[in-house]
């Protein structure tokens, strides 16, 4: 039954409701996977097979009975462990995270994938606490790329990105404070959406406080348009928490008379590899190839890396600081380095930082009067070495170095989302990045499915695990 790892969410649940296959022979041939790659990508803190199977016995009983429950009944989906799941340690990549629990809480997007009837089978990783672009860490070791195990897949939801490109599951849910759902998607090939700040409910609270959003991963825009439906909606834990429709109705109508700004590398801020550039492109005029209308046009910002560093560096010594002498010693070095620099930001650096976020929101806000998306490059760059936090050889100190045109909309809280383009000459993915102003998750989803039923989103598979 290994086949029905190459199923899309929505094509598990057309079998389902034929019963032509269940539940139980989906979530055994994730399984089965999932255990053979994991000594070659160490995409899985845990995997529960035993519960898994159990809630699809359950599911298989209801779909037999003619009676699913939800929008996902019986579809095999991951969780980050960032986020609460009761009865599983949540143990977020640190060896300073005690796993007895107790764990009795459910997160609220992961209690909306069971009222959804999802199938849940696996804790992806995460760097510790979530804090960069790569996703190694001093509990799980380093976790790997597909389609080269030399590489990373990138962070800090690698793990969700690794098992979503092997097939280990056709959904997978992680969390962006950064770009940390849209560059592991980027650079393994698949689908993923940071989503209007609030749509999604967060609880706990971020330490990074409203810069991380959580969001849909998947093979494809339909299906994460899906598994949004299912988490999205209003919680009383999410104080800043936004009423929201359901999107997957809305995917059919294309892009045609869209205004569409495409910025090769944000005014020439940002130095783009050709090959990645010349994916990107292919993109774009796919993109005017179904009608929307093609403007070259940068917006009007420049790099907001100290401001993001001032919120990001802040919120990760706001973790370390409950943190013991002993405990500090089992911390990533790289996360102890940046919890020192936060430290020394006052709470008037804060606040300046604040000040400077708000501008810029006010100046992608005003430039979407003008244009419905944006597209840019997801990252300049392809998947680099496993281990390293910036690419050998490139002279940068910190990951926001190579992301520039991810961290910007968090700071903005824009819906952002990266489709697979292309392969660079290595044969490693390229992501393309579309953007809308606050609210407008729909455009970004309406375009993203566009360029997958064009065809233009098709990248080869990984190798086999």
């Amino acid at each position: 039954m290994t086949e029905l790892t190459a199923l899309t969410a929505r094509q598990l649940l057309a079998g389902y409701r034929s019963l032509a296959f269940s539940p139980v022979d989906a979530t055994r041939a994730v399984l089965d996977l999932a255990e053979r790659a994991q000594p070659r990508v160490n995409a899985f803190v845990r995997l529960d097979a035993a519960g898994a199977l159990a809630a699809a016995e359950r599911s298989a009983a209801r779909w037999r009975a003619g009676e699913p429950e939800g929008l996902l009944d019986g579809v095999p989906v991951s969780v980050k462990d960032i986020l609460l799941q009761a009865g599983a340690p949540n143990l977020k990549g640190s060896r300073t995270v005690r796993p007895e629990g107790p764990w009795t809480e459910d997160s609220p997007v992961v209690a909306g994938l069971r009222r959804h009837g999802a199938v849940l089978f696996g804790r992806t990783t995460t760097p510790e606490f979530g804090w960069k672009g790569v996703t190694d860490s001093p509990l799980t070791g380093v976790t790997r790329n597909p389609y080269d195990t030399a590489r990373t897949p990138g962070g800090s939801s690698g793990g969700s990105a690794a098992a979503l490109a092997l097939g280990a599951g056709p959904l997978s849910v992680g969390t962006d404070g950064g770009g940390s759902v849209r560059i592991p998607a980027s650079f393994c090939g698949v689908f993923g959406l940071k989503p209007t700040y609030g749509r999604v409910p967060v609880y706990p609270g971020s330490t990074y406080g409203t810069l991380s959003h959580v969001g849909p991963m998947a093979r494809d825009a339909a299906d994460a348009a899906l598994l949004l439906d299912a988490v999205s909606g209003e919680d009383w834990r999410e104080w800043a928490g936004v009423p929201s429709r359901p999107v997957s109705g809305l995917l059919g109508e294309g892009v045609k008379g869209l205004r569409v700004a495409y910025s090769a590398s944000l005014g020439g801020q940002v130095a783009v590899r050709p090959d990645v550039a010349s994916a990107v492109r292919g993109a774009v005029g796919r993109l005017a190839g179904l009608g929307a209308y093609i403007e070259e046009s940068d917006p009007d910002i420049a790099d907001p890396v100290d401001v993001f560093h001032t919120l990001w560096f802040s919120g990760v010594a706001r973790l370390v600081q409950r943190l013991g002498r002993e405990q500090r010693e089992l911390l990533d070095p790289g996360a102890r380095e940046v919890a020192a620099a936060g430290a020394r930001h006052s709470a008037l650096d804060y606040l300046a930082a604040m000040d400077a976020r708000m501008e810029l929101g006010q100046r992608m806000g005003r430039f979407h009067t003008s244009y419905d998306l944006l597209v840019t490059p997801t990252l300049p760059v392809t998947a680099f070495e496993a281990g390293a936090e910036v690419p050998r050889g490139s002279g940068l100190r910190r990951w926001t170095g190579w992301t520039p045109f991810t961290y910007p909309f968090n700071l903005t809280q824009q819906p952002a989302a990266t489709v697979p383009c292309g392969v660079d000459r290595d044969g490693l993915p390229v992501g393309v990045q579309i953007v809308a102003a606050r609210h407008r998750d729909d455009l970004v989803l309406r375009a993203a499915h566009a360029l997958y039923e064009s065809g233009a989103a098709a990248v080869p598979a990984p190798p086999a695990p």
